[in-house]
């Protein structure tokens, strides 16, 4: 598998645990304050690493030291970050993310370099030269701009995928609507789903960007897990039991599971317990880069923890 992960790349500065922040110029001491890789393109990239794929990071950080370590960090897990370009007089896109003690996570965030990225920034080459392109929010360069890029992708033979990272409402699903035709696996979240097509049931919202032309739907559902849409089912799969600690880039893993699993051959609900196992993994610790994974050991998890029969 050889992916090309587009978009958001950020530095994510952790703090565990926060039950409130100090009035005033006050202080508090805590367990743990971590810095990760993260984002819909830069979270997804260092799982998929993790589980043996070749993976390409395209996209945008600033001329500062943040950008700097962002790249040094992805580097460690032996991503390519060549196609990661430095945007000078602008600062890398970061959050600060306060962890409650129940894994709950409020952010600060700066957009920072994503927003400069623009269609002449995309390697085209690298994206026809391989397997796999995960597009990590299409929003930030908008519908007609991110179906060319996909549209470009499929006319070389590459697997599509995408993952949306604002908030889910029907003004934003028209800003993407020309990408979706384009795409073959959606990877939201449940909120997202409902949000951006105004259904009650994540079923029938799934249903709905379906007949936008996404090829399949893996959304996920929190401690639920995912539900995958197809047009010819809709099979839900559990979350896999784990203490949660972080919830902080377990979308991302999901996405990288998933995308991993359809890379060897498994169907669409089976790739989807590759993802539900990653998040897993993944919310056991502090960040999007928590857990000393690999793909045998994701393999073995799942083969140890079939799915009960109903």
């Amino acid at each position: 598998m050889k992916i090309v992960t587009l978009g958001v790349h950020i530095l994510d500065v952790l703090v565990r645990a926060v039950d409130e922040i100090p009035p005033g110029q006050g202080s508090v001491l805590v367990e743990q304050i971590r810095l990760s890789p993260a984002g819909t393109a830069g979270g997804t990239a260092l799982t998929l690493a993790k589980l043996g794929a070749e993976v390409l990071s395209a996209g945008a950080v600033g001329d500062d030291h943040s950008g700097r370590m962002l790249i040094s960090m992805l580097e460690d897990y032996g991503i390519s970050t060549q196609h990661l370009l430095t945007k000078p007089d602008t600062q890398t896109s970061a959050s600060v993310l306060p962890i409650r003690r129940n894994g709950d996570r409020p952010a600060f965030h700066v957009v920072g370099a994503t927003a400069a990225y623009t269609i002449d920034d995309v390697p085209l080459d690298a994206i026809a030269g391989a397997t796999h392109l995960h597009f990590g929010a299409p929003e930030f360069l908008g519908g007609e701009v991110a179906s060319k890029i996909l549209a470009h992708a499929r006319e070389n033979g590459v697997t599509t995928s995408a993952d949306i990272l604002a908030e889910g409402n029907p003004g934003l699903l028209e800003w993407i609507a020309p990408a979706l035709p384009y795409i073959d696996f959606l990877l939201p979240n449940d909120q997202q789903v409902t949000g951006f097509t105004g259904t009650d049931s994540l079923e029938d919202g799934c249903l709905a960007l379906l007949e936008r032309g996404v090829g399949c739907i893996a959304a996920t559902s929190g401690p639920n897990g995912a539900l995958v849409v197809d047009g010819t089912s809709a099979v839900p799969v559990p979350a896999y039991e784990t203490d949660v600690v972080d919830t902080t880039g377990c979308g991302d893993a999901f996405s990288a599971g998933f995308l991993r699993g359809h890379s060897l051959g498994l169907d669409p609900v089976e790739s989807a317990r590759f993802g539900c196992a990653a998040a897993a993994h993944v919310a056991a610790g502090l960040g999007s880069d928590h857990g000393n994974f690999d793909l045998t050991a994701i393999e073995a998890f799942v083969a140890a923890h079939p799915p009960v029969a109903e």
